[in-house]
């Protein structure tokens, strides 16, 4: 299939003067043909990329080929994030925008307006993929072209997953191969080759290496205004920092469980991956990981959540952690609504975000079963060396990383 675009010279002394100097035949109307070999395309593909720098014709194959316009969002910024999922129920749209990898809570309650580029990205895909039925091609431009490269495969992964999982259509137009690995597309067309290759078997995704170090309570600061709950750290909690690419992307903090209930027992207080890092699955390895290790030196470790999204990865997760209690905090959350609303009486605070106050919250405790660590918990401490380039370009706060190494 060939695509004729033309397009009419619109005559003055700018354009009669290049037409002049280059000498252009036709200075009528200027006209491109695009191939667009696409003929052999499965019906039945979940990703399709159409692959090729600026100028390639990516964007008009999408357009012509589809037969339909590039899909939009829309959002009202006057309203909270989650709250422009109407099409949806609340859960469901928890369950939407955590498949795309966020999965922030205070996220969701922010206007769309105030989110990083990151988020907005995010939310834009999680808008139009969640309002595409299985009979349409969603049809994106641009994929990725603003975001951070490791931002952008953490949302490749994301989407691939939801796509898959949910059995859509979506062909991508981006002119990043740094992607492809992660989304894992049943075809890509490059318009410059006029090669359409097809995939035959769905490839493994590159491996994920984190690095974790020991940290001070200080480094909470980082994390805190992403945690779904509150921004509180208790003081005795040990701290462990994550990095991945020499980038932070995840805090956890651990304390011993109270005297006088489980021996030798401590729970994961505090679990936080940064919202450019959603969506590779780095919190449940991390939970998988420390749980091994606490394992192995014949400790039990829990953690007790009320965050869908961790809901969701546990219930894929059986074989590492169990249920070991469920309750709903009816009266706890009756006594933090009742004094919301008493703050706005008197003027203290405003609910203008759109958000309803919440009736009940499901609570949920997981322990960790599965099989431990062949590493030594003690082998991760406190290091400085590994900051210092990020140190002067990022966080003045990896100047409180410990210069002595000290065992856990």
């Amino acid at each position: 299939m060939k695509i004729e675009l033309s397009n009419k010279i619109v005559k003055d002394r700018y354009t009669k003067y290049v037409c002049e100097s280059f000498d252009i035949q036709n200075s009528e109307e200027s006209k491109i043909t695009i191939e667009a070999n696409l003929n052999s395309i499965p019906k039945d593909f979940n990703i399709g990329v159409v692959y090729g720098g600026s100028g390639s014709g990516k964007t008009s194959i999408l357009k012509h080929y589809f037969k339909k316009p590039i899909d939009e969002s829309y959002f009202d910024n006057d309203k909270a994030l989650i709250s422009n999922f109407d099409w949806l129920d609340p859960d469901g749209a928890t369950q939407l925008l955590s498949s795309m990898g966020l999965s922030s809570v205070p996220t969701w309650l922010r206007p769309y307006r105030v989110l990083s580029n990151g988020e907005q990205y995010r939310a834009n895909l999680a808008y139009i993929v969640g309002k595409a039925t299985q009979n349409e091609v969603i049809l994106i431009d641009e994929y990725t072209s603003v975001v951070d490269r490791d931002v952008a495969k953490a949302m490749s992964n994301a989407l691939q997953k939801y796509i898959r999982r949910s059995n859509k259509k979506i062909v991508l137009a981006s002119c990043h191969f740094d992607i492809m690995e992660w989304l894992q597309p049943d075809w890509i067309y490059s318009p410059q080759k006029g090669r359409l290759e097809i995939a035959t078997r769905l490839r493994q995704r590159p491996e994920i290496r984190l690095q974790i170090f020991r940290c001070r309570y200080e480094t909470w600061n980082l994390f805190k205004q992403h945690h779904y709950l509150t921004e509180d750290l208790n003081k005795a909690s040990k701290n462990f920092i994550v990095l991945y690419n020499s980038k932070p992307v995840a805090f956890v903090g651990i304390l011993p469980l109270p005297s006088g209930t489980i021996q030798n027992a401590y729970r994961i207080s505090r679990i936080v991956v940064l919202p450019d890092f959603q969506g590779l699955g780095i919190g449940i390895k991390l939970l998988n990981y420390f749980g091994s290790m606490y394992k192995k030196d014949n400790k039990s470790l829990y953690i007790k959540t009320s965050n869908p999204s961790l809901f969701s990865g546990m219930s894929r997760n059986v074989h590492n952690w169990k249920l070991s209690n469920e309750s709903n905090d009816i009266e706890k959350i009756k006594k933090i609504n009742d004094s919301l609303v008493e703050k706005e009486k008197n003027g203290e605070i405003k609910f203008n975000t759109g958000i309803k106050l919440r009736k009940e919250s499901v609570t949920k405790s997981y322990k960790y079963i599965g099989e431990e660590t062949k590493e030594n918990i003690n082998l991760i401490k406190f290091k400085s060396e590994v900051y210092k380039h990020i140190a002067q370009n990022q966080i003045s706060i990896f100047d409180i990383i410990n210069k002595e190494q000290e065992q856990l």
